[in-house]
């Protein structure tokens, strides 16, 4: 099937089927895991996932940890899949023609960008209100926190951050409708002095942070 004919409000309504079921992550992502989830990058419907998660995963041992890997990152895929769809209505940028490259989603006014969709992280120290006044300081956290596997970079990103005052972080990633309000506010006051650049391990990087928030 043809997927990208699915409307945001299709995949937002798909995307929150999981919210039925407890999230937990029981290990950071790592190749091995999701060469064994790959399957979840073919499946939108989320009765067609619990089906083909049963299938190919209930012989592992530990099910339950295999079974909520592969719900968590059909989660996040298809919430970037939006996420990404919706930046790329944008005037000023362009979607990367290869959907899978590593590193580079968008060119925002022929700047490469990558794109990551987070939740206020739990092992952050500072306050939300802390981070949104000091927005570097979590830049520095997500890029040394980052996983070092495949999708491990430092190159340029714009982060979006998910916070629920009620502490469902995760639930934001579903609420697509919520996330292109947030990003057409910050569109339309886009200038380039509003980015950030800075430097991790002898990289320059340009970067930024756009809140989703409930």
């Amino acid at each position: 099937m043809d997927f990208s004919i699915a409307s945001l409000h299709q995949i937002e309504t798909e995307l929150k089927k999981r919210w039925a079921f407890p999230y937990h992550w029981h290990k950071k992502q790592d190749n091995k895991a999701d060469k064994l989830t790959h399957f979840i990058f073919e499946i939108l419907y989320f009765e067609d996932l619990l089906l083909e998660i049963e299938r190919q995963l209930a012989p592992l041992p530990a099910y339950d940890k295999w079974k909520d890997y592969a719900l968590n990152r059909w989660y996040n895929y298809w919430s970037s899949v939006a996420v990404e769809r919706i930046l790329a209505s944008f005037q000023g940028i362009e979607a990367h023609p290869n959907e899978k490259h590593q590193s580079i989603d968008f060119f925002l006014h022929g700047i490469p960008f990558d794109h990551k969709t987070t939740v206020f992280p739990f092992g952050y120290t500072e306050t939300q209100a802390f981070a949104e006044e000091n927005p570097l300081h979590l830049i520095h956290w997500l890029y040394d926190a980052q996983s070092h596997e495949q999708r491990w970079h430092l190159e340029n990103r714009l982060f979006l951050v998910c916070y629920d005052k009620e502490g469902s972080h995760w639930h934001l990633k579903a609420e697509i409708g919520l996330i292109e309000k947030a990003l057409t506010a910050y569109m339309r006051d886009f200038n380039f002095a509003r980015l950030k650049q800075v430097a991790i391990a002898d990289n320059l990087i340009w970067t930024d942070l756009v809140w989703v928030k409930a």
